[in-house]
């Protein structure tokens, strides 16, 4: 396996507040981190109704069972309004995180979470012994707007009662062909690195003039890997999460195949 990226160019599209890892890793290995962020993160606006509902959510923490945080930007928007709200968190709630990167951030806020041992996505919450006895419960989400549904309506069905507390709106950055062309450049492109759905779909929408399908594009799992097949990509490698070290690392086990 090659021990390091030298010459290559890689394209990091993580939110502009998320992608300092992916970033220091590849320029480590002696690559270029071409930056190009696919999603722009804004928090749910103040004078929206939307907002009204987070509140009232948050002012009832202390009678849900569970919380789910779906996302790192959940818990950073999140925590700040819990802590708003409650000096002091309300006891007997369970605590769960979509995945291990999820996890750590509410460590970081003093939460200790539950959340599958393998995997990172709903469908391994779902599977993972934590939400199978949740009959009669009180369940809060906590994501971006417009996020998939498959979490909440499995809980569902198995009998809890499911809010969501919509914290943060997801878009796609309007670039100029200006932008784009300055960014990207005239040399080709090593490998694309996408850790969502929604930043897959934009990069085909961003990168439209582009021939991007032929290039190397690491994914976080199964599911994005499904969707990338769907849209053209014919060279999609699945790492082994979707953290800085395991995308990063799954260029290196793989170029190989490019050479």
């Amino acid at each position: 396996m090659p021990s390091t990226l030298q010459g290559k160019r890689i394209l990091v599209t993580r939110p502009v507040h998320q992608a300092g890892d992916q970033i220091r890793l590849i320029r480590q290995l002696g690559a270029d981190a071409v930056k190009l962020p696919l999603l722009t993160i804004i928090p749910t606006p103040e004078d929206s109704p939307e907002y009204q509902i987070i509140k009232s959510r948050i002012l009832d923490l202390d009678l849900y069972q569970k919380i789910i945080f779906i996302s790192a930007n959940a818990v950073h928007y999140g925590f700040e309004l819990i802590d708003q709200y409650w000096p002091q968190l309300p006891i007997g709630i369970q605590w769960l995180a979509i995945g291990k990167q999820t996890a750590s951030a509410m460590e970081l806020n003093q939460v200790k979470a539950l959340h599958a041992a393998n995997g990172y996505d709903s469908e391994a919450l779902l599977a993972s012994e934590h939400l199978q006895q949740v009959a009669g419960e009180r369940i809060l989400i906590m994501r971006g707007s417009d996020g998939r549904e498959t979490l909440a309506q499995e809980l569902a069905r198995r009998g809890a009662k499911v809010e969501y507390a919509d914290l943060y709106q997801r878009s796609c950055p309007d670039y100029t062909p200006q932008e784009i062309s300055s960014t990207i450049g005239s040399l080709p492109l090593d490998a694309i690195l996408i850790t969502s759905g929604e930043a897959l779909k934009n990069l085909t929408r961003v990168l439209s003039a582009y021939e991007v399908t032929q290039t190397p594009v690491v994914v976080p799992g199964q599911r994005v890997a499904q969707l990338a097949k769907q849209q053209g990509y014919t060279r999609i490698t699945v790492a082994n999460g979707p953290d800085s070290k395991a995308m990063v690392q799954s260029i290196l086990s793989n170029l190989d195949m490019d050479e």
